[in-house]
């Protein structure tokens, strides 16, 4: 153990530095969040707003991102719009060098772009499940990519991807999206053994039901909701502020020894549940 290491177990304990003000602290860096206009993409960017962050917001267009800056409030102005169909690999590659354009740097990458096209597993189609890996695992890696050179060079980094619990939970008509986020949960893991030399932290977040504009026809239908409710421990639906904040945590110097990880955002759904049938 070195004389610093040893050091930090002794030395006195400095309150201010504990402060949630100073812990998830990311002022002067900036995030790059993809999916920025959809509804957990929003909060995420609000999330590292309130935390301090320059953010730069990108998503598929022009409008829906104006939107997204809308609902922020008077704060989304100091927000910057990427307007980048990730679906292309050079995009991947232009919509980081946008952001250091336009700011300079890259410090965090969110991953939240994703899609999903619920089909029984028999009736799955070859342009469904290319276009449900290109999007939910093959742009994340390369997104992922492109910013781990620039934050290597830079000093170090932190990256963030966006996981589901279908990558452990089988459940009918996610086949292609639970293996993609299945791999993304895997890719973690090697990114964060190759990157961590260089100061580049990964992790990701897995989320169970959440309460968002998509899962509202989810939540809508009587069926769904009960059995739902009848397997998280919680007997709720989260929300995006409780996922967004697990982004802060992760992107901050809160989480600065932490990688490799999924955290799994769910009401303990994974965890097991007890003997009741209804609550």
């Amino acid at each position: 153990m070195s004389h610093d290491m040893y050091s930090s177990l002794t030395e006195h304990v400095v309150v201010e530095n504990l402060a949630p003000s100073s812990l998830f602290s990311m002022a002067g860096r900036t995030a790059l969040v993809t999916g920025a206009a959809g509804g957990l993409g929003t909060w995420v960017s609000a999330s590292l707003l309130g935390a301090g962050a320059t953010v730069a917001m990108s998503d598929l267009d022009t409008k829906s991102l104006d939107d997204a800056r809308r609902r922020l409030g008077p704060r989304g102005a100091e927000t910057t719009k990427h307007e980048a169909d990730l679906s292309s690999e050079s995009a991947t590659r232009r919509v980081i060098d946008d952001c250091i354009s336009a700011h300079g740097r890259i410090d965090a990458l969110v991953n939240c772009a994703a899609t999903n096209r619920r089909q029984a597993f028999v009736d799955v189609d070859v342009d469904s499940f290319d276009r449900v890996l290109a999007l939910d695992l093959r742009m994340p890696f390369f997104l992922s990519q492109h910013a781990a050179r620039e934050m290597t060079s830079a000093g170090g980094g932190t990256i963030v991807h966006i996981t589901s619990t279908n990558a452990r939970y089988g459940l009918e008509s996610t086949s292609v999206y639970a293996a993609a986020k299945a791999g993304l949960e895997q890719l973690v893991r090697s990114m964060a053994v190759e990157l961590a030399s260089h100061n580049v932290r990964v992790n990701a977040i897995a989320p169970g039901f959440l309460m968002t504009p998509l899962s509202k026809p989810l939540w809508e239908d009587d069926a769904k909701r009960l059995w739902i409710l009848e397997r998280v421990p919680l007997a709720r639906p989260g929300t995006p502020r409780e996922f967004a904040a697990a982004v802060q945590l992760l992107c901050s110097e809160a989480s600065s020894f932490i990688t490799g990880q999924t955290i799994v955002i769910d009401g303990g759904f994974l965890a097991g549940g007890d003997w009741s049938v209804a609550r």
